[in-house]
């Protein structure tokens, strides 16, 4: 089991920046890939970037070039900095783990509210 606690969300001006991190604890080893997902008011929640255990990166069309995932095996946490963020960024943002490329994902944690706004 892996316990994940994600953390830096708030309130930002149309333009500015947030950096999320996600905290990982638990049984860590062999982990594929982690990813961030957002989920806004009344829509479905959806895969923002993920990162593979060798570095490899993906990322939604509407964040490319906005958005960088990245892990800190050191330090167990993985990040997503948050550049030249828009209104519609505006949702709850969870992080979580797959322990292979057809599994399912963990379970979801509380995730942190990211709010764009002016």
């Amino acid at each position: 089991q892996v316990q994940l606690v994600e953390s830096g969300g708030g309130l930002v001006q149309p333009g500015g920046s947030l950096r999320l991190s996600c905290a990982a604890s638990g049984n860590i080893v062999d982990i594929y890939d982690m990813g961030w997902y957002r989920q806004a008011p009344g829509k479905l929640r959806e895969l923002v970037a993920r990162v593979t255990s060798n570095g490899s990166t993906i990322y939604e069309d509407s964040v490319k070039g906005r958005f960088t995932i990245s892990r800190d095996s050191d330090k167990n946490t993985m990040y997503l900095q948050m550049n030249s963020l828009k209104p519609e960024d505006t949702a709850v943002y969870y992080c979580n783990y797959r322990r292979g490329r057809f599994t399912p994902w963990g379970s979801w944690g509380q995730g942190t509210q990211v709010t764009v706004s002016s």
